[in-house]
């Protein structure tokens, strides 16, 4: 009985620690940082596609970019589209960014890891464009997004098809270091619940 009394106390604490099911949901490669990247800001717009496999909502977008050295970015214009530049737009938005410093490349440039916060769309199965643009900095300079050659297809406003770039969507509002506690699924409530009544249900027939 007290084995059996231990176990479905593990049970709740197992079951109230699960957290909300979610993370990656595309990742179109790690950044390159050496051979070339894309202005997204000074009226230049790049479009990237990305594949979503099940119903899910974005909550993040990481992506690399090369940045003039002490520069820090702050926000980016966003959106989320049918097709490149434009179509059904799923979610639009002005992202505030947070970076973080990766390494500076051959040509002086930092190479940086900007998370962005604030995004927000639901999607259902298929194929999307996530579109960068009017990007900003503390010392308002140009902002490139690293050209990695991912497996997306990629265009620039300006030039038309190009190579695609380093980024990935998460679908929970955890882009960046802070993540906040996790939340408990609604099956994993429903576990809690269940070991609850099991305890109850032996401390009554140890009562009685």
């Amino acid at each position: 009985m007290k084995t059996r009394f231990a176990l479905l106390i593990l049970l709740c604490v197992a079951a109230a620690v699960v957290p909300a099911s979610g993370g990656t949901i595309y990742d179109n490669g790690p950044a390159n940082g050496s051979v070339y990247a894309w202005t997204i800001n000074f009226g230049y717009v790049v479009s990237d596609s990305f594949t979503v496999g099940a119903a899910s909502t974005v909550f993040g977008v990481d992506f690399y970019v090369w940045a003039y050295p002490g520069d820090t970015a702050l926000t980016v214009d966003w959106s989320i589209t049918s097709a490149e530049f434009g179509g059904t737009t799923y979610g639009s938005g002005t992202a505030s960014l947070s970076s973080s410093f990766i390494s500076s490349n051959q040509y002086g440039y930092d190479i940086d890891k900007l998370s962005a916060s604030g995004v927000n769309a639901a999607l259902s199965p298929g194929t999307y464009w996530l579109n960068l643009q009017n990007a900003t900095t503390s010392f308002g300079d140009p902002l490139f997004w690293d050209e990695n050659s991912g497996p997306s297809q990629a265009s620039e406003s300006a030039v038309g098809t190009i190579a695609s770039e380093a980024f990935d969507i998460t679908s929970l509002a955890c882009a960046g270091a802070d993540c906040g506690p996790p939340t408990p699924e609604p099956g994993s409530l429903v576990l809690f619940g269940t070991a609850i009544v099991g305890l109850a249900a032996v401390r009554r027939r140890r009562l009685f």
